[in-house]
């Protein structure tokens, strides 16, 4: 497994990390007339980071049984939500978060949601529409993995919801989540994603299959994290002495990054997903690393930090910097 380097994860963001300097509130705007779902308020939340204007929306939450999550017991990681409040009947909640990345000249989406296959979801076209956009504007979608959650929004509806989009997927994740043999090996839960990534593969004809670290356009580079599944990836944003990596599921509510040893029930391989954790959790924490994580609390924004010889999560104070 490729180990972080370096050169990829270097995310030290001085500005930011003293002051959160430039990021303004979280913002909230009404479904558009046309969709389907009842009028309900779409979280927005907008950030710069050099000449990047970043906008984190939602497609939506789903909450997962408390067994979920191997390395504790279904008792602890409940005991643990309830010390965190945020205890629920159906389980930990987690967030769907996608980031819009602009420069005036490009639209880059990170991941497309579930798309209503999972959960309360399907949400993301209405926060695009907030923002005077739909899906044929935006010009790339960079998928962090092939979990459903994160391609569903891609080919929902059995169609290529993105049909002008440039779609970049690691190599060895578009090969693994296509190929026969996994789908033969893997248990049940994840049949639906095996389903949703071979739609992908046959509705966008023109994906680009990314191999290791590279840049997307002036700026936007992967960031290789495989470990959750075989191709996992992130995306480091950079401009003017600031960055933002957005991490896709390194990160887990309620769990992490206190439990290094705890994993995700859709994790294959649990050594390589808790290296790669580790390593990442390190280095973040060392260099002050401004997150965007697809499952935290909405936005997604904030720290790992060291604190008595244990890693937590510090949200981000950003709303309303000077």
């Amino acid at each position: 497994m490729t180990g972080l380097s370096r050169r990829g994860f270097s995310l030290a963001v001085p500005a930011l990390a003293a002051a959160g300097a430039g990021l303004p509130s979280v913002t909230s705007a009404q479904a558009p007339a046309g969709d389907e779902r009842p009028a309900a308020p779409v979280p927005l939340a907008q950030i710069r980071v050099g000449r990047f204007k970043v906008t984190a929306l939602t497609d939506g939450y789903v909450d997962m049984p408390y067994e979920y999550f191997p390395g504790r017991s279904a008792a602890e990681v409940e005991a643990a939500a309830k010390a965190q409040f945020s205890a629920r009947t159906g389980g930990v909640r987690l967030m769907f978060n996608q980031y819009l990345i602009e420069d005036g000249r490009s639209r880059i989406l990170i991941d497309a949601g579930p798309g209503g296959t999972i959960g309360q979801s399907g949400r993301l076209p209405a926060g695009l529409g907030a923002l005077g956009l739909d899906r044929g504007k935006v010009d790339a979608v960079i998928v962090t993995h092939m979990h459903q959650d994160h391609i569903g929004g891609l080919v929902a509806g059995e169609q290529a919801n993105f049909s002008r989009a440039e779609i970049y997927v690691d190599r060895r994740e578009l090969a693994h989540w296509t190929n026969p043999a996994t789908r033969s090996a893997s248990p049940s839960y994840l049949q639906n994603g095996i389903k949703l990534a071979g739609e992908v593969a046959r509705l966008y004809p023109k994906l680009q299959a990314i191999d290791g670290q590279r840049e997307i356009v002036p700026g936007v580079s992967i960031v290789d994290l495989a470990g959750h599944t075989p191709g996992h990836i992130g995306v480091r944003i950079a401009d003017a002495g600031q960055s933002l990596v957005m991490a896709g599921d390194m990160l887990f509510p309620v769990v992490h990054p206190a439990g290094l040893d705890v994993n995700f029930l859709f994790e294959q391989d649990r050594p390589a997903a808790q290296a790669m954790r580790t390593r990442f959790f390190q280095r973040a924490a060392a260099e002050g690393s401004l997150i965007a994580a697809t499952h935290m609390p909405f936005p997604g924004l904030g720290r790992v930090v060291a604190d008595q010889g244990q890693y937590r999560w510090l949200p981000a104070a950003w709303a309303f910097q000077d």
